[in-house]
C-alpha cells in the first residue's frame, strides 16, 4: 500500500530591503514605497492587511527617526512576504532597524499608555494592537523592531 501524496505548491518568499534617510521625509517615503511593494505582491491598497501594515510601518519608521536617529546614519525597512493558499495562512513580516542600540523600546506586553493629554507615546500601542507578534531584536549596531501579520486568504 502506498501513502497518499499531497503536492505542495511552490513557495515564493518575497523580500524588500532598503535604507532611508533618518528624517521625517525618510519615514514618509518608506511607508509609501512599502505599501506600493505590498500592492505589487498581491496585498491590495486599502485591504485590511495593507491598512494594518501602513500603520505599523508608519509607527516603526517614525520611531526610528525620532528615537533611533544617529547623525549620518540611515534606518532600514525590510518587508518579507510568505504567501499562503486557501489551506494555509500567509505571513507578512515588517522590520525597521536603526543604529541606536542604547535606546530600546519596551518589550511586547510592557508597553504602557501615555499620560492623558500627551501628544506622543501611542505608537507601540498601535503596533501591539495590530500585529499578531512583535519583538525587539539586537543587531550590530543598533536594534530591529519586527512585527508580523498573519494573512488570511
Amino acid at each position: 500500500m502506498e501513502a497518499p501524496t499531497k503536492t505542495q505548491p511552490p513557495v515564493t518568499v518575497r523580500v524588500f530591503n532598503r535604507q532611508f534617510v533618518s528624517e521625517s521625509r525618510g519615514a514618509r517615503l518608506a511607508r509609501r514605497i512599502g505599501l506600493h511593494k505590498l500592492h505589487t505582491w498581491g496585498i491590495p491598497y486599502l485591504s485590511d492587511a495593507s491598512e494594518s501594515a501602513a500603520l505599523i510601518i508608519g509607527e516603526l519608521t517614525a520611531n526610528a527617526v525620532t528615537h533611533g536617529r544617529v547623525a549620518g546614519r540611515n534606518f532600514e525597512l525590510r518587508l518579507s512576504h510568505m504567501p499562503g493558499d486557501p489551506e494555509t495562512q500567509g505571513l507578512l513580516r515588517i522590520e525597521v532597524s536603526d543604529t541606536r542600540g542604547e535606546r530600546r523600546p519596551p518589550e511586547p506586553g510592557e508597553v504602557t499608555a501615555p499620560a492623558d493629554g500627551s501628544d506622543s507615546g501611542r505608537g507601540l500601542l498601535i503596533v501591539e494592537a495590530l500585529a499578531d507578534r512583535w519583538a525587539v531584536l539586537d543587531r550590530s549596531p543598533g536594534k530591529t523592531v519586527r512585527a508580523e501579520l498573519d494573512l488570511l486568504y
